[in-house]
């Protein structure tokens, strides 16, 4: 590119563009809007609106990284300059702050965050990769187009489970469940931040900010009394699945998803394939727990449901819903009882039992830093005691 010629075109108005012939380098006309900074303009050789691009110099590196930026079809041709030198300033203050001089989308940097996460494959699958907000440049991102994705979101029905027909059954998405769904956004998008794709967070910042309290039904706590007496009103096959969630800190989704296969009994080892986590682990039993597991598994394939319906077909969530909540109100405990409360009470019992938070954490399938932040308190009661305990 001459520098030269470079300053001796002048783009901004429609007369001047119309008089540039396309060239056989398909060499763009550029023009310098300041040091290092340049907009060019590629005339089309037919009927086309013509093309505009940025170029860069980076006094530091020597690079010269270039971007096109579109023909700006949607405007009036004496629009076209102020828009185009708008975009193209915007991108060179992206890579003045150390930006990174390549442009990705939402998707791609949800793609590169899912990598080996099947977990966050899975939810932008349903909530990303489908929308609008997909296409869009993580450089570009406003906090009203993610605003507007969360609405969306909010509005989408959540899949629970499927009848016994094959049919999807649908339920309104919970504050929970959308607060669930934005935690790998708000992660890939920040992992696009630490990349260089963006400058800042502002646009996600507080759109994918969560609900406070959402989840204020995991809060409840069973002593195991009132499991006891929740247990001794639920039917046979439901009491059997709801005392498996009293016994071993599963995912009730986890729990369903158990095969005979999945239990040895020599071992007395039970592995979890199939978990929300998205990642596979065995955890060892013994005393009431593998007495349990050894008569669910007895006489059943290892294709089996460990835990089945009184028919013998695997559970699924929508199921055992119902059950537990008249169950629950037959047993005079909290209306908002439901199959999650136990393994909260499950994990609230290890933690108070003294069990360090990382093993907790391994056998309950979720992350040291969830324990800490739901049950964490519960370990500093302890250390107070302990303290306390020191006193001569």
């Amino acid at each position: 590119m001459n520098l030269r010629k470079a300053r001796g075109i002048d783009l901004k108005t429609v007369d001047s563009r119309d008089k540039l012939k396309p060239r056989a380098s398909k060499e763009p006309y550029w023009q310098a809007l300041s040091s290092g900074r340049y907009l060019g303009f590629r005339p089309s050789v037919g009927t086309g609106q013509g093309t505009w691009l940025a170029r860069f110099h980076d006094v530091d590196t020597g690079a010269k990284p270039s971007r096109t930026l579109g023909d700006f079809g949607t405007l009036a041709p004496s629009k076209r300059f102020d828009a185009a030198k708008r975009e193209a300033e915007e991108w060179f203050n992206h890579l003045s702050g150390g930006g990174s001089k390549e442009s990705i989308t939402v998707r791609q940097a949800c793609e590169r965050y899912a990598e080996g996460n099947a977990e966050a494959a899975g939810r932008f699958a349903r909530t990303v990769y489908n929308d609008a907000i997909a296409k869009v440049q993580v450089a570009k991102l406003t906090r009203v187009q993610v605003q507007n994705w969360r609405k969306r979101l909010e509005a989408m029905p959540a899949l629970v489970a499927k009848n016994p027909k094959g049919e999807p059954i649908y339920r309104p998405r919970s504050a929970g469940t959308v607060n669930r769904d934005m935690v790998p956004l708000r992660a890939a998008l920040n992992l696009a931040l630490d990349h260089g794709d963006a400058l800042n967070d502002q646009a996600w910042r507080v759109a994918l900010r969560p609900t406070k309290k959402a989840d204020g039904r995991r809060n409840i706590y069973l002593d195991k009394a009132q499991r006891r007496a929740l247990l001794d009103h639920l039917p046979e096959d439901v009491r059997a699945f709801a005392r498996g969630l009293c016994l071993l800190p599963l995912r009730p989704g986890a729990l369903a998803g158990l095969k005979a296969g999945d239990f040895d009994a020599r071992r007395g080892e039970l592995v979890i394939e199939r978990d929300k986590a998205g990642e596979g682990r065995a955890i060892l039993v013994e005393g009431e727990t593998l007495a349990m597991l050894k008569a669910q598994a007895r006489y059943k394939l290892p294709a089996a449901p460990l835990f089945a319906r009184v028919d013998g077909a695997a559970w699924q969530a929508y199921m055992w819903k119902d059950p537990i909540k008249a169950a629950a109100k037959k047993a005079k405990l909290p209306a908002e009882v439901v199959a999650y409360t136990l393994r909260h009470s499950t994990i609230t019992d290890l933690v108070q039992g003294g069990l360090d938070l990382l093993t907790v954490a391994q056998v309950s399938g979720t992350s040291v830093a969830m324990i800490e932040k739901h049950y964490g308190h519960l370990q500093r009661n302890r250390a107070a005691q302990a303290l306390a305990g020191l006193a001569l």
